[in-house]
């Protein structure tokens, strides 16, 4: 048994692990066979949603070559670039900004149309229907292997024990209730029992996602006080590319903040649950994911929907602006729309968060604790290595780390997905960056679970439980995002057609 164990993680090692064979397909069957089907159905739907990405990602390359072929010919950006126009605009703040010419604007303009020309209205429709193909393609993946793996009447026959959380405060409802409970009734945790935990839950959900809201709005007041700074600064440097500067540092800024807060919110989701204790470990995840999802949803996106559809909106106009925490004016939007700045935000959260949180931590946080472990044990390496051998293999894994579940594997790829299909329309390069990210990604949990942890125990599923409901979610989150986006994108470029080739899209003299 042993020897078989062997050769089927060393197998692994060589057929799935390997950075070198990441053009191969899975072995589903073998990991099915060596880490159980709840496992198995996992690295089975990431497959399914790598492989689903290649046409997302080729149709995404196609529509930034077509915004790069027609940037030339792009209306508002010529007009914009044409010197001839001397467009004088408003200042962008009070007191310490001047007036200035619309031309200096010419090269973010350009640059704008490769994320914001028409065929990005294609690529929205594109996504969205992408989107339902995904999940119809999974579920059809899903029953096949249900049918090859004999699960198709598992959940019927499944028996979900209670946990030893659960039966221990039981136990001590029962000693409380000893006497006033009439003999053969059965003592359970009841909604009075747990409204304290829920009362809790609630508050302390509220304020977290405030705490997200009023961190956002932090970010704004930097965006607008620096760009006065900047303006008001001595030196040339400083005051040469202002807007580019706020915005690639303020989206920096939010990705650290993203990234602490994902910490921060994942401890205090799982406090919550245990709070609320849960009868049995299925309870237990369902609500986890949940408290997870919501909060970590929140900060990620909160950021990128204020940029979509409330920045630029709630500005005022000249000789009226509106102001916020007293003499801060609300910022305006760049003269070719929010586009670009949303494509700013998105690239650097999406890309950070891939390379960061998806792969630096896992590789580099394990790694860590194993040389830390090494620096607390007295022995060097020569003696560790000589003691390995003479320990079994139960003894050997042992020392590995421990297996924390599934959940944070799927959590990386719902926001990666929110990001992928959501606000694709300002970034058509995010399928593409996924693509590239999921190919790294299955390599690296491949070798993580054969090397790095403890092998968890095998536990049969016949699908990817809750997971499923919060795609679907996201799927009609996309769909409703997609209206606004046609909205918003139909509306600018029936202006742009408007214009015509002898009529200025400012409505100003012809070019």
């Amino acid at each position: 048994m042993v020897i078989m164990v062997w050769i089927s993680s060393q197998l692994l090692y060589e057929e799935w692990a390997s950075y070198s064979v990441f053009y191969k397909y899975q072995p589903i069957g073998l990991i099915r066979k060596y880490f159980g089907e709840k496992v198995g159905l996992y690295f089975a739907w990431l497959g399914v949603y790598t492989q689903m990405l290649i046409p997302a990602a080729i149709v995404g390359v196609i529509v930034f070559l077509y915004g790069c072929a027609t940037v030339d010919d792009n209306i508002p950006s010529m007009e914009i670039c044409d010197h001839r126009n001397n467009i004088t605009m408003c200042p962008l703040c009070d007191r310490a900004c001047s007036y200035w010419k619309l031309v200096t604007a010419c090269g973010t303009a350009r640059a704008s149309h490769l994320f914001d020309n028409p065929a990005t209205v294609f690529f929205s429709i594109f996504m969205a229907l992408w989107a339902v193909l995904f999940m119809e393609h999974w579920k059809r993946r899903q029953m096949r292997l249900n049918y090859v793996w004999d699960l198709t009447g598992f959940g019927e026959e499944e028996e979900d024990h209670n946990r030893a959380e659960y039966e221990f405060r039981v136990m001590q409802k029962t000693l409380k209730q000893e006497h006033s409970t009439p003999k053969g009734e059965k003592v359970k945790l009841t909604c009075t029992d747990r409204l304290p935990a829920y009362l809790t839950t609630v508050v302390m959900m509220g304020f977290m996602i405030a705490v997200t809201f009023a961190i956002v709005f932090g970010v704004i007041l930097y965006r607008i006080s620096i760009k006065a700074a900047l303006h008001m600064s001595n030196y040339p440097a400083a005051r040469s590319n202002i807007r580019a500067t706020v915005k690639t540092t303020a989206a920096i800024i939010n990705l650290i903040i993203i990234i602490i807060l994902d910490e921060i919110y994942a401890a205090i989701a799982r406090w919550l649950t245990t709070l609320e204790v849960p009868k049995t470990d299925k309870s237990f995840e369902e609500r986890l994911i949940f408290k997870t999802f919501i909060l970590k949803f929140v900060n990620a996106f909160t950021p990128i929907v204020y940029l979509a559809f409330f920045r630029g909106r709630l500005v005022g106009r000249p000789g009226n602006y509106l102001y916020v925490v007293g003499s801060y004016r609300m910022e305006e939007c760049a003269h070719a729309g929010c586009l670009m700045e949303l494509c700013i935000q998105l690239c650097i959260t999406m890309l950070g968060k891939q390379l960061i949180q998806n792969n630096l931590f896992e590789i580099g946080i394990p790694k860590l604790k194993k040389l830390l472990r090494r620096r607390k044990s007295e022995l060097d390496s020569k003696q560790e290595e000589e003691l390995n051998k003479t320990l079994q293999r139960h003894e050997r894994d042992h020392i590995l780390g421990p297996f924390v579940g599934l959940s944070p594997e799927y959590m990386e790829m719902i926001i990666q997905f929110g990001m992928v299909t959501l606000f694709v329309a300002s970034f058509p390069l995010a399928p593409l960056f996924a693509l590239l990210n999921n190919i790294i990604e299955i390599r690296l949990d491949a070798k993580k679970f054969v090397m790095e942890l403890r092998r968890p125990i095998a536990a049969k599923a016949k699908d990817i439980g809750m997971w499923t409901w919060i795609y679907l979610s996201q799927t009609k989150s996309i769909h409703k995002c997609l209206l606004l986006t046609l909205a918003f994108r139909l509306t600018f470029w029936q202006n742009s057609l408007n214009a015509g080739p002898n009529r200025s899209f400012f409505g100003l003299s012809g070019t």
